[in-house]
């Protein structure tokens, strides 16, 4: 490993900040170098600028991926470099996050998910936890034996995203399924979703993202952006039910409550109840007045 790269994992190591943010920043930073077989430190303004570019005409990369290459780049050029913030801000200009509204599965759906009988225990297990606990890919991964204190009908998640802990949701029905599971598969060494390949180790984010796209498929679902959308479908349908946005807020582990009420978009029973405006545009009464015109 490099000095520099060394200096790279320091610095975000000492801010706090997830391993998989690490592997991110470290991997953007590694890309700009490759793509100009030669150190980032000595890679100018310019040449930053049309990396990005290149990233976005030519690789096509999404957006929001491009958003986190422009973020590890401007903290390696700033935090570990401590290039001018000016000099920065030309290079790398902050960008404009698009609006993506979260794509959810509807009751109906999930209920075909959850019994559709090619998908095995296992990952039935886990899809349910993930949607009954509102739960991101990395906090299933990471739930042990003891954050499920059945007693008291509450998942703990611990050092979720921002390093916080929370309790959450554990239903009966859940609970049910998670002791069936526990029966047929005996997961050792305290992981509840261990490897199957390591089984000392988590399951791991990409096995995740893996099994959900064929189980999807199995169920003869539409992809609605991978396994994170079980937990935009639990907070939509929590809101449709009822349940206050500041609970919510809480059991999602939002740090602002506007982050919460992104869901409110897609409460179907209130759209239900809303007209169209073209709706109370009375075209029979257009015709009869024209009809009397002289």
């Amino acid at each position: 490993m490099t000095p520099l790269r060394q200096k790279l994992i320091d610095e975000i190591q000492l801010r706090g900040f997830s391993p998989h943010t690490q592997d991110s920043y470290v991997r953007s930073v590694a890309g700009l170098a490759r793509f100009y077989h030669r150190p980032p430190d000595q890679i100018g303004d310019e040449d930053i600028k049309a990396y990005l570019l290149h990233l976005l005409r030519d690789q096509k990369l999404a957006c929001s991926s491009l958003i986190v290459a422009v973020s590890a780049l401007r903290f390696f050029y700033g935090q570990v470099l401590h290039r001018a913030t000016a000099a920065i801000e030309r290079a790398l200009p902050r960008m404009k996050k698009p609006v993506c509204r979260p794509r959810v599965y509807s009751v109906q759906e999930l209920e075909r998910f959850f019994q559709c009988p090619q998908i095995n225990r296992r990952h039935r297990a886990l899809f349910m936890t993930m949607y009954a606990g509102g739960l991101r890919v990395s906090e299933a991964c990471q739930l042990r034996v003891e954050n499920l204190p059945s007693d008291r009908h509450q998942i703990r998640v611990v050092a979720g995203k921002g390093k916080k802990d929370r309790y959450t949701l554990l239903s009966p029905r859940l609970l049910e399924e998670l002791r069936a599971y526990w029966r047929l598969y005996r997961p050792q060494h305290g992981w509840l979703f261990p490897s199957t390949l390591f089984p000392d180790r988590p399951l791991t984010r990409e096995a995740v993202e893996r099994a959900f796209t064929e189980a999807v498929a199995r169920a003869g679902l539409p992809e609605r952006g991978g396994p994170h959308c079980l937990r935009h479908s639990f907070a939509t349908h929590l809101l449709e039910a009822g349940v206050d946005p500041l609970t919510l807020q809480r059991l999602l582990g939002h740090s602002r409550l506007a982050t919460t009420t992104t869901y409110l978009h897609v409460r179907q029973e209130r759209l239900a109840q809303v007209s169209s405006a073209l709706d109370l545009i009375d075209f029979g009464r257009a015709r009869r007045s024209d009809s009397s015109t002289p």
